[in-house]
């Protein structure tokens, strides 16, 4: 029962987390209501349902046929897995903490993805959250989680300010650091290295990758760490008890 209801309500979250992404970047309110870019048709609760509005509709709108951007029931149910898996692995509390931090790194994964941005209203509610609420988690003391948000996000200031001075460019955005602050306050300080290897590995990975689709010099590609940062917490989660085993 805990499985389905996390998978139901990661459908819920999905829907207002795709209706999120799309809107508050083009500086629309995400309280409004959701409408056909085809036709401009105000869309029902028939048509709003997670997953199943768009299996009915065959991804087009009732009145004109335009077709609906895959993107909505995609990050639908990218979130009801989240939930799922979260529960599955790890039941009880734990896991409902692990699933709601997924949550809440699923929209900070598509903004960086699509628009290479960090809201730090975002960080914040990630931060405050964690601080608040993350100790069972992993087990992890309150000090354990400031320390971590103070370490994770010094470390990665650091980074940005030594490439800084020595490249004279800029090398990380302002929201990385804030975001990995926010992401100790999830796992604390002992789960940082773990964290760090993981992202710094899967940005490596994937700008060489794309050097080699590409024409663009690596040096001058931009790579959207938060994506990797919030990939690799989230692994990090069910892998660092793994690995601080004895």
């Amino acid at each position: 029962m805990g499985v389905a209801l996390a998978g139901l309500i990661g459908l819920l979250l999905g829907s207002f987390i795709a209706t999120l992404v799309l809107r508050w970047p083009a500086g629309r309110s995400v309280l409004g209501r959701s409408q056909c870019d085809g036709c401009g048709r105000s869309l029902a609760a028939a048509d709003l349902v997670p997953l199943l509005s768009a299996l009915a509709s065959r991804g087009r709108c009732r009145t004109c046929g335009a077709s609906i951007a895959p993107f909505h029931w995609r990050v639908e149910l990218g979130s009801a897995l989240i939930g799922v898996a979260a529960l599955a692995a790890m039941p009880g509390t734990a896991g409902w903490l692990w699933a709601l931090f997924g949550w809440l790194l699923l929209p900070l994964v598509l903004l960086d993805a699509r628009h290479f941005w960090l809201p730090d209203r975002l960080n914040a509610l990630l931060a405050v959250v964690g601080l608040l609420l993350a100790g069972p988690m992993l087990g992890t003391t309150l000090p354990d989680r400031w320390i971590g948000a103070l370490v994770g996000g010094t470390v990665l200031a650091l980074v940005a300010w030594s490439y800084r001075r020595m490249r004279g460019a800029e090398g990380m955005g302002g929201g990385d650091p804030k975001l990995v602050a926010a992401i100790g306050a999830w796992l604390g300080w002992q789960a940082l290295p773990v964290l760090l290897l993981l992202a710094s590995f899967g940005g490596i990975v994937w700008a060489i990758t794309a050097q080699r689709k590409g024409d663009q010099p690596l040096s001058a590609r931009r790579v959207p760490f938060g994506v990797f940062a919030c990939t690799a917490a989230f692994v990090t989660v069910p892998l660092w008890p793994l690995l601080s085993a004895r």
